[in-house]
């Protein structure tokens, strides 16, 4: 039972961490959309990842542990890739862009929706219920989120067919959003 309250507590420090990262890449998420929606999911998923970072505090502290983050390796890749497709992707079409951005956030929502439903499964199996039902809000923000990105892309990858249908052009759209 110690070893996996001692699992849970490094699991929590790897999400703390991973949060406190996307409170920090969020808003460049957001500058660099060009779809309102998509702006505005990002803004608003900036607010529920602090949030997030409330809930894992007060995780912490129902378990009686320090809040201390362990570094994420894992959320430090995908934001290095989220960078990387803001930068690869600027002087392309804005459709084209928008889609490749949804792609490298949906990573970091399964990251997330992954990391979330571990911590709630080794929470309720221990039987740290309060913890668990802070996780399981968390978990539940996250997979709405994911859900969102998905309901924003399908009508932009819609009309990046028609425009590039339009355009003559030999490479579609679903193909530059294939690197996302």
């Amino acid at each position: 039972m110690d070893q996996l309250r001692d699992l849970l507590v490094d699991d929590l420090q790897d999400l703390l961490h991973a949060e406190s990262q996307l409170v920090q890449a969020l808003p460049k998420m957001a500058k660099a959309a060009k779809n309102p929606k998509l702006k505005e999911a990002f803004e608003k998923h900036l607010l529920q990842t602090q949030g997030h970072v409330e809930r894992l505090q007060s995780a912490f502290g129902l378990l009686g542990e320090k809040v201390q983050p362990k570094p994420c390796k894992g959320m430090q890749g995908l934001i290095s890739e989220g960078e990387e497709t803001i930068n690869d992707n600027k002087d392309e079409h804005e459709l084209a862009s928008d889609l490749a951005l949804i792609g490298a956030a949906q990573k970091v929502e399964h990251y997330e929706i992954s990391g979330y439903g571990t911590a709630h499964c080794l929470a309720r199996q221990i039987g740290e219920r309060e913890v668990a039902s802070l996780l399981a809000h968390t978990l539940g923000e996250e997979e709405s989120a994911d859900y969102l990105l998905s309901a924003i892309s399908k009508p932009l990858l819609q009309e990046a067919m028609v425009v590039d249908s339009g355009s003559g052009s030999t490479t579609t759209a679903k193909a530059k959003t294939q690197k996302a």
